[in-house]
């Protein structure tokens, strides 16, 4: 994948980086949020998009 494509998903209760996805950032413009599986907190949390 390309690194300019790239997004990472930080969960919003423990902090830590789970997930990377890629995304087209120029239609997309606002940050993405979903519920994701977290393997540090045991349970599904929201995760939303970091730089």
């Amino acid at each position: 994948m390309s690194q300019d494509n790239m997004i990472k998903f930080e969960c919003t209760e423990c902090k830590k980086v789970n997930y990377f996805s890629r995304k087209n950032k120029k239609l997309l413009k606002e940050r993405l949020e979903l519920n994701k599986y977290c393997k540090h907190c045991k349970k599904h949390t929201a995760h939303k998009e970091t730089k």
